[in-house]
């Protein structure tokens, strides 16, 4: 058995060059129409004291060296939700940035370890305007990519189509049967009955898990591959719990958090901004508990974002992947024909 041929052999990149050139174009025309819609293009470091604080989130760790030799710990970031944030408090009020972001543990046709994130903020409007912006950004990328069409893994989308707004408790019901709410008793998750809602749809269920493990299942299972069929979809209305950086709905047992998706693949994931930190402390620290328990690490919170978010406004703000997005607009089916120059792993 021959190994595979490295990106760079000639034939390889030839055969990725359009896919390459197609992102181009979508990057360019979703770069003109923030800044036609008055949003302030910034960039952010991507050395941080902590670089994100949810429990299945995984960095690369490094070290910053002073001129005097003091040592001290320094990670990639995963996301540049706290600088940006750090930005809305010094004034700004729409922002966008292509940040260049860093996930350990994460490889696959959807997952590169390190990839390209668009995350975009509006201070003083609901998140509601961010769904607007992602049905607004998928006609600007399908226009830029010449297609009115996508596909992956045999499921098809019209980018143009208005999206469908679905709840996740709607969205349990409609593709598992299953009752969400009733495992969230006055907002409280009870691990005992969702589990016992997911064995009895036939979903694997440990003994140790938790009920984000099960909610997790449940959605990659049997949500995840009906949404944005035909049409992109905006699931809406996360369990409290599962919204890691969110302020509570009407309803304060769900926040206002969403996600986008087209043929069944997660594109983004948007948020009304919670700015309390003494909740977004708790938070923090709670996750990091599980991460410790689960992994045997833990990240510090970064107390410069905290101190920051007590004097951030209200705001809305939403992460986007655009290499899946310049998959789909390309019509490439793995992650690495979409980038210059993917990693090449050292084994």
């Amino acid at each position: 058995m021959t190994d595979p041929s490295p990106w760079w052999d000639p034939d390889v990149y030839a055969d990725r060059r359009p896919f390459l050139a197609a992102r181009g174009r979508v990057l360019k025309a979703l770069r003109d129409w923030s800044a036609g819609q008055g949003f302030v293009e910034v960039e952010t470091p991507i050395l941080q004291v902590s670089p994100g604080n949810e429990t299945h989130l995984h960095a690369f760790a490094t070290e910053l060296v002073t001129p005097g030799g003091e040592q001290s710990p320094l990670y990639l970031h995963t996301s540049p939700e706290f600088a940006c944030k750090k930005l809305l408090a010094a004034g700004e009020a729409k922002i966008f940035t292509f940040a260049r972001v860093f996930r350990n543990r994460e490889r696959g046709p959807l997952h590169h370890p390190e990839f390209t994130m668009l995350e975009w903020y509006r201070a003083g409007e609901p998140y509601e305007s961010l769904m607007d912006d992602c049905a607004a950004l998928l006609a600007e990328a399908a226009k830029a990519a010449g297609t009115t069409r996508w596909q992956f893994n045999a499921r098809a989308a019209d980018p143009f189509a208005e999206p469908e707004r679905l709840t996740v408790a709607e969205a349990f019901q409609r593709h598992a049967g299953i009752d969400l709410m009733a495992a969230l008793p006055a907002g409280q998750p009870d691990t005992a009955a969702l589990a016992a809602a997911a064995r009895a749809k036939g979903i694997r269920v440990a003994d140790d898990d938790t009920w984000s493990d099960v909610f997790s299942r449940i959605v990659s299972e049997r949500i995840e591959p009906n949404l944005g069929i035909g049409r992109p979809t905006l699931l809406t209305e996360y369990p409290i719990c599962e919204a890691a950086l969110a302020r509570p709905a009407a309803d304060p047992r769900v926040a206002e958090r969403f996600e986008l998706y087209v043929c069944g693949v997660e594109l983004a994931n948007g948020f009304g901004e919670l700015t309390n930190a003494a909740e977004q402390r708790r938070r923090f620290e709670t996750w990091m508990d599980e991460k410790e328990k689960r992994y045997g690490e833990r990240y510090p919170l970064d107390e410069d974002f905290l101190q920051a978010l007590a004097t951030m406004p209200q705001a809305s703000g939403i992460a986007l992947g655009f290499d899946r997005l310049a998959m789909l607009a390309s019509g490439a089916t793995r992650i690495e024909q979409v980038l210059w120059a993917p990693v090449v792993s050292g084994s």
